[in-house]
């Protein structure tokens, strides 16, 4: 979620003085494009996985502090909900069969912190939305106890002035109102890192949107809330309405959303910065000591603090990040868009498949965003996330097509590719990529597998209970890593 804060009440002044510093970095950005050296891309893949807390019973357990002391390691950490943890995995190289190495780096950190938090009576599931979430799990009281949180949690509300409304409307129909942004933290995801320089940055945004639909619809895996069957990736709708500020009388404004796709390809990193600083308020108006003027005339890399904790309050589905590591600046596209799950093994499918495509689209003579609209990109994943392999997808050349059609035929091969560029052993991505060729050749995702346990078990009647019992599977076969097209219902 970010960088922590101290519990604090902003006045008037912190906000003024926030917006002038935001804006001094962003000057001081735009200066260090044109004149700083960046750390050069190098082929590294960084992961955050956020996983769900259960009991013995599938039901959410509100247990992260304890499973956290319990793990008692770095890399994990709190995540919104107190039935929510993440685990960062630093950059790694997968050249040769470093994406096999960190598949079991992966596995077996999950296997010794899901060890550690059955001590504490749960156990960790890699899913998308936790199937048995109940309305009654998603309240302020359940939110993280990290200051962070609860600070957001006020100043979303703040701007908005009014409760969330929560409309979905998919194979069910979800209507519902919200009081905290408590159910974001239904929303479990895997981020994908990319260090790129500065010069190649747009080119793999732009390439990173264009292919957002085709990632969504190959690994949905979010069928479900609160009881209510609706997108095969529900997660995107969900985490667009659950963090957004605006009453309904700026969204017919055309007041932009903080969970957003963008609406243009861009030519520089310094347009995304640009917008973020144009087109939202602070959410968090918190200035460090450091002048980052200052620390640039005297030869210093300056951190940029207020720049990148505002980028931070903006959750765009490709982000950009700017950071500094050993007094050295880097960029990183942060791609959103992946559900969690179902196994470890399909969680490297779609790393592999993201990391292959990223190799070639950026550098196409002809790009493919030079080819068709944005607007079409966003249709894409709008499509993908609603009907998952079933959803139709553009893509110049083959106009509108089934999304399985478009990847076997068009993105596999390219991803393949890709990966031999990275250097990655034939033998590792023919396996990494075997699992994504079987999704669309069965039409098997982690959504549809849910679905059909679900329906398979609906002459009970009660739908909770066919949830639950599902989830319970769900847990059984994430453990044994086999792919989920490989799962019989």
């Amino acid at each position: 979620m970010g960088r922590d804060v101290p519990v604090v009440v902003f006045s008037r002044e912190d906000r003024r003085k926030y917006r002038e510093k935001v804006h001094r970095c962003l000057d001081v950005f735009a200066q260090m494009l044109r004149e700083s050296r960046f750390e050069f891309e190098r082929p590294l893949a960084g992961l955050e996985i956020e996983l769900n807390i259960v009991d013995s019973y599938g039901e959410a357990a509100m247990r992260n502090a304890q499973v956290l002391a319990a793990i008692a390691q770095p890399d994990w950490a709190t995540e919104l909900g107190q039935f929510n943890i993440e685990i960062n995995i630093e950059p790694q190289d997968l050249a040769g069969d470093g994406a096999l190495r960190l598949e079991h780096d992966v596995r077996a950190r999950l296997n010794h912190a899901d060890e550690r938090a059955r001590s504490e009576g749960g156990h960790l599931v890699l899913i998308g939305i936790l199937p048995t979430l109940r309305e009654r799990d998603i309240t302020e009281g359940t939110l993280s106890a990290n200051p962070r949180y609860r600070l957001l949690n006020e100043q979303i509300f703040a701007a908005r002035g009014e409760d969330l409304h929560l409309a979905i409307e998919g194979v069910e129909r979800l209507d519902t109102h919200a009081d905290s942004v408590a159910p974001e933290a239904a929303c479990t995801s895997v981020q994908l890192h990319l260090q790129v320089s500065p010069e190649t940055f747009a080119a793999h945004w732009n390439a990173a949107q264009a292919i957002a639909g085709a990632q969504v619809a190959v690994a949905a895996n979010s069928p479900y809330l609160f009881g209510k069957e609706l997108h095969r990736e529900t997660r995107i709708a969900l985490f667009e309405q659950a963090t957004d500020t605006r009453p309904a009388e700026l969204k017919t404004q055309g007041v932009r959303p903080r969970v957003w796709f963008g609406e243009r390809w861009i030519t520089s990193v310094f347009d995304l910065f640009e917008e973020n600083v144009s087109y939202y308020p602070a959410l968090l108006p918190l200035c460090d000591d450091e002048d980052p003027r200052a620390e640039l005339e005297r030869g210093r890399v300056p951190h940029l603090h207020e720049l990148t904790l505002h980028n931070g309050t903006i959750y765009r589905w490709n982000r950009p990040v700017y950071a500094v590591v050993d007094g050295v600046p880097h960029l990183r596209v942060e791609n959103r868009v992946l559900p969690a799950g179902p196994s470890v093994a399909d969680i490297a499918a779609n790393a592999a498949f993201y990391y292959g495509l990223m190799r070639v689209l950026p550098y196409d003579e002809r790009p493919i965003w030079s080819q068709m609209s944005f607007k079409a990109a966003e249709d894409n994943l709008a499509a993908a996330a609603r009907h998952g392999l079933d959803a139709r997808l553009y893509w110049p050349g083959l106009g509108e097509v089934p999304a399985a059609e478009l990847i076997l035929r068009r993105l596999l091969p390219m991803a393949r590719d890709g990966l031999a560029k990275w250097g990655v052993h034939g033998h590792v991505a023919d396996r990494l990529l075997s699992v994504i060729e079987g999704r669309c050749l069965t039409g098997r995702t982690g959504a549809s597998w849910q679905v059909e346990r679900v329906r398979a078990q609906a002459g009970s009647g009660d739908r909770h209970e066919a949830l639950r019992g599902m989830t319970l599977e769900y847990i059984e076969r994430m453990h044994t890593n086999e792919p989920v097209h490989t799962w019989d219902v």
